[in-house]
């Protein structure tokens, strides 16, 4: 039949309960050697049978209620867990930290990094309007150097005409003279 009510509360607080008093768990009447009615309790890992014993109010048999063994110290298993959950999870936290750090620390030297470039691109931007400049400012001069240029190749065409000209009156004046 299964505890309900108040009955399965009593039964949840005595089996939280540790088993400091090992003189309660051995019946009215027992007699066990000290020490060994305890170890006979913890050792068990089922629930302990109930007892009964006759009262000596006209034999009425009474149970007793079961008590469970003691369980390994459960206040002192979540501390140890708690312990180690908070170590683990300060690993965990300082790991995240050093990550940002680091992404930080990366995020400041590329930011520098575009300084740099963008000061770079500045004077060479600076530079190259300077070169336009310059280029403008002798624009006049290449555009006479230009024109030179063609003059000199027209006139470099007449030299080889008269070049050959030349040689043909010679040719000539040497025919005539030999007649």
């Amino acid at each position: 039949m299964a505890a309900t009510g108040d009955e399965a509360a009593a039964m949840d607080s005595i089996s939280r309960a540790p088993a400091a008093h090992p003189a309660a768990l051995i019946p009215a009447g027992g007699t066990s050697p000290p020490g060994e009615g305890a170890a006979e309790v913890s050792e068990s890992p089922a629930a302990a049978p109930k007892k009964t014993s006759t009262n000596s109010d006209g034999g009425v048999e009474t149970a007793e209620e079961a008590v469970e063994p003691a369980e390994p110290d459960i206040n002192e298993l979540c501390t140890d867990m708690f312990e180690k959950m908070a170590i683990f999870l300060q690993g965990e936290l300082t790991g995240t930290c050093e990550d940002y750090r680091l992404l930080e620390n990366m995020n400041k030297l590329t930011s520098l990094k575009y300084m740099e470039m963008k000061d770079i691109s500045i004077n060479i931007s600076r530079n190259l309007q300077d070169l336009n400049n310059k280029y403008a400012s002798l624009q006049p001069y290449l555009d006479q150097i230009n024109q030179i240029e063609e003059q000199v190749s027209s006139l470099e065409q007449a030299a080889y005409k008269l070049d050959a000209y030349s040689k043909k009156l010679e040719a000539r004046f040497k025919k005539l003279e030999k007649r």
